[in-house]
C-alpha cells in the first residue's frame, strides 16, 4: 500500500513529528511504502472559492497543492497529522484540506484509507472533540476508510510525547495495516 502522510506541524522536530515518525516505521516494517509531505514548508494559498476548478480542476493557483493532488490521486491511504491549535488542526493543514475542492470527485472515488495522527498539550476528556467531529465528517464526505486516530493527550512537548505511550500505539497503527 503507499501511504501519503499529509504532516501539518510547522515544527519539523516537535511532537506531531514524533507520532509520524512511528508511525512510518510501523507501516514500513508492515511493507507499505510511506511518503511525508511537509506542508507548512511548501507554497500552498488557501482557496479563493472562484470555482473555476469546476470542483475538478485544475486550479488557478499555480503553487504547491498541485503536487500534493497528483501523490494522493495515486496513493492508498492519507493519514493526517497535526497539532492541535484551538481545537482544530493546524491552519496549513486545513489549508490543504479546504483545496481538496479542486479535485473532490477524484478524490472522492479513489475510496482512500485514512487515519489521524495528533496531538495537544491538553489532557481534558473533551480536548480532541472538535477535531475528531471534523475529521469524521471529512471521512464520510468523501468517502475514506478510517483506518484509526491516535489521540496523543497531555503531548506539549517532545519530552512529554516522547515519555507516553502515543509513539508506541502510532507504530502500532503503522504496523497494523
Amino acid at each position: 500500500m503507499k501511504i501519503v502522510i499529509l504532516m501539518g506541524s510547522p515544527n519539523r522536530k516537535g511532537s506531531t513529528a514524533i507520532l509520524v515518525d512511528h508511525f512510518v516505521k510501523g507501516a514500513m516494517e508492515a511493507g507499505h511504502a510511506c511518503e511525508v509531505i511537509d506542508v507548512c514548508h511548501m507554497n500552498i494559498h488557501p482557496c479563493t472559492g472562484c470555482v473555476r476548478c469546476g470542483y475538478e480542476g485544475p486550479c488557478v493557483q499555480k503553487d504547491d497543492v498541485e503536487t500534493i493532488r497528483a501523490k494522493l490521486l495515486k496513493c492508498d491511504m492519507v493519514v493526517f497529522a497535526t497539532p492541535l491549535y484551538y481545537y482544530g488542526m493546524s491552519a496549513q493543514l486545513k489549508t490543504v484540506v479546504d483545496r481538496f475542492c479542486a479535485y473532490n470527485s477524484s478524490l472522492n472515488s479513489r475510496h482512500l484509507k485514512s487515519a489521524l495522527l495528533t496531538v495537544a498539550w491538553n489532557a481534558d476528556d473533551w480536548t480532541f472533540d472538535a477535531l475528531t467531529a471534523h475529521y469524521k465528517t471529512l471521512v464520510r464526505y468523501i468517502r475514506f476508510q478510517d483506518m484509526g486516530m491516535v489521540l496523543g493527550y497531555g503531548c506539549g512537548t517532545p519530552s512529554m510525547t516522547s515519555g507516553s505511550g502515543y509513539p508506541e500505539e502510532a507504530y502500532r497503527l503503522g504496523r497494523s495495516l
